[in-house]
């Protein structure tokens, strides 16, 4: 508790002034005879001994209402603070969670199919750190109590998030046909699709993460939102080198 303050009840007649409380020194002033302002237990003043008593008392009181008030947060808290089926943690993590399921199809294809060993290296690091964060949005939801689906529509919790969407696709990602091609392309040209297509995904990731950080308070979501970033950069860094040594931009 902080230092006591100066009562503002009348000082009995016979009793020393009750003197100021020192903010710089944390500690009494003392009366002009050097005496300290604080009665000892013995001398019998009225102010000593009631402000002692009001004093015990009221901590007393604090404690226990403070004990009380710290059980009814604990226990309400998590209920009032669990995001909302429209909230932008929510929408977040159904959004985010298909982007990654696209990236994930792709890489597995990668890891499949690909030429180049770095390729295929690539596509199954993406593939497993994507299906990862994957499962902790989804168990995210189930925590919040929240479907995987929602119904707002695509990129409802970014402002102006309508104006990302693309024939019905989130930013970076591939369409039905480039999928298609994907799938029927081999060697060389597989390898290098694959990359220009994950290139146009990460930097498509990266905009929806960067976004739910400044949008959001939830330390969680924030933290896996900032460990993608780091993480795709990283990748989108390896995925221009792998395109120089194909000798393709």
């Amino acid at each position: 508790m902080g230092a006591p303050t100066r009562s503002d009840a009348p000082v009995p007649a016979g009793a020393s002034e009750v003197g100021e409380t020192d903010v710089d020194n944390n500690a009494y002033d003392t009366t002009d005879d050097g005496g300290d302002n604080f009665d000892g237990p013995g001398d019998g003043s009225a102010v000593g001994e009631g402000g002692r008593r009001f004093s015990t008392g009221w901590v007393a009181v604090g404690l226990v209402v403070g004990l009380v008030l710290g059980v009814a947060v604990g226990l309400l808290v998590p209920g009032l603070m669990r995001p909302g089926d429209t909230s932008v943690e929510a929408g977040f993590a159904r959004d985010m969670s298909t982007h990654h399921a696209q990236a994930v199809e792709m890489s597995l294809l990668a890891h499949e199919k690909a030429t180049d060993p770095d390729v295929r290296t690539l596509g199954a690091d993406i593939a497993l750190t994507q299906q990862g964060q994957i499962g902790t949005m989804q168990a995210w939801l189930r925590e919040w109590h929240l479907s995987p689906t929602g119904t707002q529509p695509r990129m409802a919790w970014m402002p102006d998030g309508g104006g990302t969407i693309t024939d019905g696709l989130m930013p970076g990602m591939a369409t039905d046909a480039e999928r298609a091609q994907l799938r029927a392309a081999t060697g060389r040209d597989f390898d290098v699709m694959y990359l220009r297509l994950m290139l146009d995904h990460h930097l498509g990731g990266i905009h929806m993460a960067e976004e739910v950080t400044d949008l959001s308070d939830d330390e969680e979501v924030r933290y896996l939102a900032g460990t993608m970033v780091a993480g795709q950069k990283k990748e989108i860094a390896g995925i221009q080198a792998l395109l120089d040594k194909l000798g393709a931009k």
